[in-house]
């Protein structure tokens, strides 16, 4: 018997977003630091993988590697269009 708790656990691999109510300058600072990081780490652990692991699923019917891959990029540029827009 699947549960909610299993669900949820496939679902969210990394866990649900939970909004940090403690937002200090000092964490803010580091947050940044680490987005802008994140870009040459993910080129590194991407680096060297083949085609059948890029389009590997985390889970059933879930995204490949490399549809995760593009939709990191996507984000953050549809969010900055939405934002200067408005």
């Amino acid at each position: 018997m699947v549960t909610a708790a299993v669900v949820d656990e496939i679902r969210y691999p990394v866990g649900e977003f939970r909004i940090d109510p403690d937002a200090t300058p000092q964490k803010r600072t580091m947050w940044i630091e680490q987005m802008a990081e994140a870009p040459a780490k993910l080129g590194t652990a991407l680096l060297g993988l083949s085609e059948e692991q890029l389009d590997t699923r985390y889970r059933k019917d879930g995204w490949t590697l490399r549809q995760v891959v593009h939709h990191l990029a996507d984000a953050p540029l549809n969010g900055f269009t939405r934002f200067k827009l408005a």
